[in-house]
């Protein structure tokens, strides 16, 4: 048998919680998740229990924000003009901006 799975409080996490998104909203969870430099279970738990998603920063987290923004770039290269600007790009430069924002107050 496994180990306990227990949160930072001690609390034994016991109930499994499953939903399904689109390829689109996976990819900005992921997205999300890399940059926040937390697990994906911890990143969906803050975020659905409404607390201030901290990012903690170390190299990992800065790389994949550079990784983020270098894929931002080349998508925005991509578009003519600002024609068909995805709403889903501009909800993730929002975020990665926010988080940027985040990593200089740290």
């Amino acid at each position: 048998m496994s180990a306990k799975n227990v949160d930072y409080y001690g609390r034994f996490r016991s109930v499994n919680v499953s939903f399904r998104v689109s390829p689109e909203e996976s990819s900005l969870l992921n997205s999300l998740v890399k940059i926040s430099g937390l697990t994906k279970q911890d990143y969906i738990t803050e975020a659905l229990l409404s607390n201030q998603i901290i990012i903690h920063p170390n190299s990992r987290t800065y790389k994949a924000i550079k990784d983020e923004l270098s894929a931002v770039a080349e998508e925005l290269k991509r578009i003519e003009a600002g024609q068909n600007v995805d709403v889903d790009l501009i909800d993730l430069i929002s975020r990665i901006t926010s988080a940027i924002g985040t990593l200089k107050e740290a």
